[in-house]
């Protein structure tokens, strides 16, 4: 059985690189036209819109500062007026920031985790509603982590808590979205190899240890973790909504 997601329209936030890079590039492989939300990483947005439009989809790069609602409110109007509405909702910004602990940790990073990783989810999806409401199968696919049900790694209690709450604002929003047939769900990977996130926040000396303790024996791939974004915004998902999907070689069971 293949995925077909002609005539699809998608927008992914913090697309324009790792995992957020290969969700947009699997729509757009599927058939769906995509548009690519960058904050910074301009060039990358760019050369990725070029791919897929190399697939002969429709793509095209919005910037914005998605922990601004007002950004967050114009990106989302952009992507449906570039594509012609929105069935599809990938929110996939999110950062560490960087690692404290509670006792050292600062009120400003305490917000900035909050925000980059819980409100600018919430701002993206209350403006996409809207669209999302006359699809006739809308999609929100929200980003959790594993950090969500383990509590993270050292000094990321607030990465942890704020994944946690991605996880209580799906469940609570897919019974709001029901009725307008919207399915929301998350995503929850756990140790994605090769990735900015873990280059950036994970010792290359720790990495080995990890993949040890994987049940799988290797790190997830980008890949891994847009094949279950193409799944979960297709009709074979049609039944599955307020759900957590994991993605993490069996490492943690929720």
């Amino acid at each position: 059985m293949q995925i077909n997601l002609t005539g699809r329209k998608a927008l992914v936030t913090g697309a324009g690189q790792g995992i957020g890079a290969a969700i947009a590039l699997g729509l757009a492989q599927s058939g769906a036209d995509v548009v690519v939300h960058y904050a910074s990483s301009k060039d990358a947005a760019e050369a990725l819109v070029e791919q897929i439009v190399a697939l002969g989809r429709t793509s095209v790069a919005v910037q914005g500062d998605l922990t601004d609602s007002a950004q967050a409110t114009a990106v989302v109007d952009a992507a449906a007026a570039a594509l012609g509405g929105l069935d599809i909702v990938v929110n996939n910004a999110g950062n560490l920031v960087g690692r404290h602990t509670i006792a050292e940790m600062t009120d400003d990073h305490w917000h900035k985790v909050i925000d980059v990783n819980v409100t600018s989810g919430f701002s993206v999806v209350r403006a996409a509603i809207p669209y999302l409401s006359e699809s006739p199968a809308g999609r929100i696919v929200m980003m959790s982590s594993l950090a969500s049900e383990n509590g993270g790694g050292a000094g990321a209690v607030a990465y942890a808590t704020a994944k946690a709450a991605v996880v209580g604002f799906t469940r609570g929003l897919s019974k709001e979205l029901a009725s307008a047939n919207v399915t929301v769900n998350a995503l929850a990977p756990g140790f994605i190899g090769d990735t900015p996130f873990h280059n950036q926040f994970t010792p290359s000396s720790a990495q080995p240890g990890i993949i040890a303790g994987i049940p799988l024996g290797r790190a997830g791939t980008v890949e891994d973790v847009a094949g279950a974004t193409v799944f979960l915004a297709s009709e074979l998902s049609s039944y599955i909504t307020g759900q957590v999907l994991d993605i993490n070689g069996g490492l943690n069971f929720r």
